[in-house]
């Protein structure tokens, strides 16, 4: 690389470096994610590779194992580089072709080697996470093969996707940001386009469609040019005979593919970092009619101080639907459930259960969870106007009502219906679950209050929103969870029951015997569920006074 591609490459990982570590959030949320999803597999590794390596040097393969043993590395190769490709498109899209300050990046330097830099950003991201962990397995089964040679060859084999797979991800992925930022008749719906992708996404997750199509992937791409650094991999492993061809193919093919990808992806990058973004001059007009409708739905019902708050918190968040990203996160964790009524071809009693209070958890997270941080900019004139805190806190909770409560309903009713539910029980549901919905948004609006928060944060890579607070969703989510576990012990008499756990883990620590009569459990839980029931009134409450005497200092 040039002196410049070098410099533009050196600053764009260390500004990913200074993000992550000036980010605490973020670093402890990649630890955990790292422990839960790698450790597992990372101990696992360690642990049974060895073995397997002494295996490899003392046992002799049959020339059937041996062509099975290389079907699965070619093949596991190349479903490796099919999925860092996607990636690489899907990272491409969203932050990577959003370069950094462009107007000083792209008139200081040119195009090539802003785009050789940022390229090289990319695979050093990729590379100082994938190639440890190789050489880490790697050198687990080299020691029990007794031989270095796994490690060099392993981590040679990554580092050939690697170089591979990002800038032809690279390449296809400007492409795809330039057809949905600049071609306005894909540009006009690029909203729709990316909730259906992220919706086919996650359905072919929940179903099971994704380990089908990397099932076929897997067997359909052995023998390609994509599974030719897997011959490399097993280079010095006793039984196994690599193509030499297949390994001469994957240096070359690396050298070839790398630098006509990086050579397409110039005049890419120049056409779309140098073109006027898509213009879609009906949406002032969609929305401003989409206004006056809402103000005359609630004309006369509701007075205008009320008004104007609803319908300008709706239109907001209508203007920005990322700043709800958060509310959808809870259904990330529903996917396997999905997976579970599609193979049984029914709802679960108690999963319904569970939409039904995700549906009233997100009835207070769209609008009341942050009313003072929400108001951003506007903040200084709002609290000083004539507007009240009680006409202010009730418009919030009117907006959080008029899209919370049709979701509730159509959530309780579709999933009781589906589910072994009694037609009784299913009303019994829907009743409850529409009028968590309107309890819920006044139970937000104190806590939001309380723990507000007034910076934006980072969404996505490349967007930001004013989001509630960690504090205020972690006691909000405990707000509801509570009353509804003490709900959930009272209906089923489970009091009984809990104490005998109780009693019996106790028996199984050093500590003193722990025995708590049942009687005393279902004290606690009535005395929880009627405290969640008097929170929202005490919530509402204390959000109308802290707006009236918000103090800036």
């Amino acid at each position: 690389m040039t002196h410049a591609a070098l410099t533009v490459a050196d600053l764009d990982f260390r500004r990913t470096v200074r993000s992550i570590v000036g980010n605490r959030t973020k670093l402890l949320l990649m630890a955990v994610i790292a422990v839960v999803a790698l450790g597992p597999i990372t101990v696992l590794g360690v642990s049974l590779l060895p073995t397997l390596g002494e295996q490899a040097v003392t046992a002799s393969l049959t020339t059937d194992t041996a062509t099975t043993v290389l079907e699965y590395v070619t093949g596991g190769i190349a479903v490796l580089w099919v999925l860092l490709a996607v990636m690489t498109v899907m990272r491409t899209v969203t932050a990577v072709a959003a370069v950094d300050e462009p107007a000083f990046l792209l008139l200081s330097t040119a195009v090539r080697n802003a785009v050789v830099g940022i390229v090289a950003a990319e695979v050093a991201r990729y590379a100082v996470v994938m190639l440890p962990l190789t050489a880490l397995f790697a050198g687990a089964f080299a020691a029990g093969a007794g031989t270095p040679i796994p490690v060099v060859t392993a981590t040679l084999s990554v580092a050939l996707v690697v170089v591979t797979a990002v800038p032809v991800g690279f390449l296809v992925g400007i492409w795809v940001r330039h057809l949905i930022t600049v071609y306005e008749p894909i540009a006009r719906y690029r909203t729709l386009l990316f909730a259906a992708f992220w919706l086919a996404y996650f359905g072919a997750i929940a179903t099971g469609g994704l380990n089908a199509v990397m099932g076929t992937l897997f067997t359909a791409l052995q023998a390609s040019p994509l599974g030719w650094p897997g011959h490399l991999l097993v280079i010095g492993i006793p039984g196994l005979e690599p193509s030499l061809s297949a390994i001469a193919g994957a240096i070359a093919g690396t050298v070839c593919l790398a630098s006509v990808a990086l050579a397409a992806a110039v005049p890419a990058a120049d056409r779309h970092w140098f073109a006027d973004p898509a213009r879609t001059d009906d949406d002032p007009i969609d929305e401003e009619s989409s206004s006056d409708r809402l103000t005359a739905l609630l004309a006369g019902r509701v007075s205008r101080p009320v008004r104007t708050v609803t319908v300008t918190a709706i239109c907001r968040t209508k203007r920005a639907p990322i700043r709800l990203a958060y509310a959808g996160y809870p259904l990330l964790g529903a996917l396997g459930f999905i997976q579970q009524i599609v193979e049984l071809g029914t709802v679960p009693a108690f999963l319904a259960v569970l939409f039904c209070l995700y549906a009233v958890w997100a009835a207070g997270v769209l609008f009341t969870l942050n009313p003072l941080g929400d108001l951003g900019p506007a903040l200084p004139a709002v609290v000083t106007s004539t507007l009240t805190g009680r006409q202010a806190i009730r418009g919030r909770m009117l907006a959080g009502a008029l899209v919370g409560v049709p979701l509730a309903f159509v959530v309780s009713l579709g999933f009781g219906i589906a589910s072994p539910l009694e037609l009784e029980q299913t009303a019994a549901l829907t009743v409850t679950t529409v009028t968590g919905a309107i309890a819920t948004p006044a139970l937000a609006t104190g806590i939001g209050s309380a723990f507000p928060r007034f910076g934006s944060v980072n969404v996505t890579n490349n967007r930001e929103a004013v989001m509630p607070s960690k504090t205020a969703f972690a006691v909000y989510t405990l707000a509801i969870a509570l009353p509804s576990v003490a709900a959930a012990v009272l209906y089923l008499e489970a009091p009984e029951l809990i104490a005998g756990l109780i009693a019996s883990m106790s028996a199984w620590t050093p500590l003193p015997s722990v025995t708590i009569a049942a009687r005393t459990i279902t004290v606690m839980a009535w005395a929880v569920l009627l405290g969640g029931l008097l929170a929202p009134v005490v919530s509402y409450l204390y959000a109308v006074e802290r707006f009236d005497w918000y103090d800036f200092e």
